[in-house]
C-alpha cells in the first residue's frame, strides 16, 4: 500500500512507498501534457490531470508491477488500484488517456485497447474534444 503525497499530472502520482516518496507512472497509459518542460499544455491535459487528482488524491492506493519496476527516470512503474476502482483503466475508460504498451509491461494491453476503442467509438473526452 502507498499513500498519495501528490498527484503530478494524469498518469503520475507522488506516493510514499516504504517511508520514501516515489515518483509512480502508471503503466499501459498516456495522458496528454500538463507539466512537461518546454512542452505546451496538451489538450484535454487539465481535464486528465483533475480526473486523476479526483481518483487518487490524498488516498492509499495499491501499487501492482508488472516485469520492469523501474523506467529509466528512476520512476516506479505500476498499475494503480484505488479501492475497487483500476486506476489506469478508468482514465482510459472515460477518455482521459491513450494506451501506451511499452515492453515487457504489457499484462493489461489488451484491455487497455478495448476501452480505448470503445471511448473513441464513443467520442469520450479526448477523442471527441481534440
Amino acid at each position: 500500500m502507498a499513500r498519495v503525497v501528490r498527484v503530478v499530472d494524469g498518469d503520475t502520482i507522488v506516493a510514499r512507498v516504504d517511508g520514501h516518496d516515489e515518483y509512480v507512472r502508471y503503466i499501459g497509459v498516456d495522458t496528454p501534457e500538463t507539466v512537461k518542460p518546454d512542452t505546451p499544455v496538451q489538450c484535454f491535459g487539465p481535464d486528465a490531470s483533475d480526473e486523476n487528482h479526483r481518483l487518487v488524491e490524498g488516498r492509499t492506493v495499491r501499487l501492482v508491477f508488472d516485469r520492469e519496476v523501474r523506467d529509466d527516470y528512476g520512476r516506479l512503474l505500476a498499475y494503480v488500484h484505488a479501492g475497487r476502482r483500476f486506476v489506469n483503466a478508468e482514465l482510459v475508460r472515460g477518455g482521459y488517456a491513450r494506451t501506451l504498451a511499452i515492453e515487457p509491461n504489457t499484462s493489461h494491453a489488451g484491455e487497455f485497447q478495448r476501452l480505448a476503442a470503445k471511448a473513441a467509438r464513443a467520442g469520450r473526452g479526448l477523442w471527441g474534444a481534440c
